[in-house]
């Protein structure tokens, strides 16, 4: 059989099987074809994408609770907790003390009526800077009988008789205003002030001339808050009403209304 001579067309029907199809030239020798992309997957996303994604989620992993655990059933909810009841010496003095306050002074405008303003207590030591244990002894007390954080008071001015920088520690204080100053005044007037050594009332002439009020103690112990078995040392303390009133007279007769008992007046009873 007659071998076919080279530069002689295949026939039309046997294609060479090492040729490339028709419309694709051939690669380069030695040079690797393009990997093509599988479809369905994304574009790799940049570092930081990844490390969010992988945050997110260790979090879900976190808030899902172990196998074999079951979930902790939610708490039912109750009904709102009821507010707090108004204190009792408040509603004593918008029921009773305005309207007679007014008539006494013949005041028609409603701001004329004197009324209270704050109450601050403070307490002076003066060895603060030689026992700091003291003082925050005292700053603890202080915040047990008002229900309120003491604040600590420090030195204006540099006295150099009496060993004192200015800066330094020397005593805590708390401003009580609103309902709290109601219910400590309250608390005052009927369990306090009852338990002083010696008590014949208290001195009506402590005015400032302002209608403001001070009452000093002498102990701490008076106040019921206090435990005697963890008191360090005995220290008094000053309290000062402050009152709207810019008189003396008005504002006596105000706390004489709320309760105060003062020395040679029958206390008046409040309800």
């Amino acid at each position: 059989m007659a071998e076919p001579k080279e530069n002689e067309p295949t026939p039309a029907g046997g294609a060479d099987p090492g040729a490339p199809p028709r419309g694709q030239q051939p690669e380069a020798a030695g040079a690797p074809a393009p990997a093509a992309e599988p479809k369905g997957e994304q574009p790799a996303k940049p570092p930081k994408q990844e490390k969010r994604d992988k945050q997110q989620k260790k979090d879900k992993k976190g808030k899902q609770p172990a196998e074999g655990k079951e979930r902790p059933a939610a708490e039912p909810e109750g009904p709102p907790p009821e507010p707090a009841p108004r204190p009792r010496l408040l509603e004593h003095y918008e029921q009773r003390v305005r309207a007679k306050l007014a008539q006494q002074f013949g005041l028609r405008n409603v701001h004329e009526i004197p009324k209270l303003v704050k109450i601050v207590l403070n307490v002076g030591m003066g060895d603060a800077p030689k026992n700091p244990k003291g003082l925050e002894a005292a700053t603890a007390e202080l915040a047990a009988i008002t229900g309120q954080h003491a604040v600590v008071t420090r030195a204006k001015k540099a006295i150099a008789n009496f060993n004192l920088r200015e800066g330094m520690a020397i005593g805590c204080a708390v401003t009580l205003r609103g309902a709290r100053m109601y219910e400590f005044l309250d608390r005052f007037i009927t369990i306090a002030v009852p338990r002083m050594r010696d008590f014949r009332g208290l001195s009506p002439d402590s005015f400032d001339g302002r209608g403001n009020y001070t009452i000093g103690i002498k102990e701490q112990m008076i106040f019921p808050e206090i435990e005697y078995d963890k008191v360090e040392k005995i220290h008094g303390m000053d309290i000062t009403v402050v009152t709207s009133a810019g008189r003396d007279d008005t504002a006596r007769a105000l706390l004489r209304e709320l309760g105060m008992p003062f020395r040679g007046e029958a206390p008046v009873a409040v309800n």
